[in-house]
């Protein structure tokens, strides 16, 4: 029996948002951009006490699960909330955790 034939696409989007939110950095990337417009790396990058390498791995995670896009502005990199699939995690997370 493959996985495909028992899950539902909500379950299967809702299991990408969580394993995406599964580590406490990307909770706090996520945190910081919802709470302002966008960010350039460097300034994530500043606050956070993990190499540059893998403050970009936590936000290339972020960005294949959809909760982030990211824009190029050469030489940086300015990330922004996902507000679509923001807000569509939003809504999956109340209807699982209201189950």
């Amino acid at each position: 029996m493959s996985d495909k034939s028992v899950t539902t696409d909500k379950q299967i989007r809702i299991a990408r948002y969580a394993k995406a939110m599964g580590h406490p950095v990307r909770m706090y990337i996520l945190e910081v951009l919802s709470k302002q417009s966008c960010c350039y790396s460097g300034n994530l990058s500043d606050e956070l006490p993990i190499a540059k390498s893998t403050l970009s791995q936590h936000l290339k995670e972020l960005k294949a699960a959809g909760l982030i896009q990211g824009e190029i502005e050469a030489p940086r990199v300015r990330y922004c909330i996902n507000k679509e699939n923001w807000k569509e995690a939003q809504q999956l997370f109340k209807h699982f955790l209201d189950i």
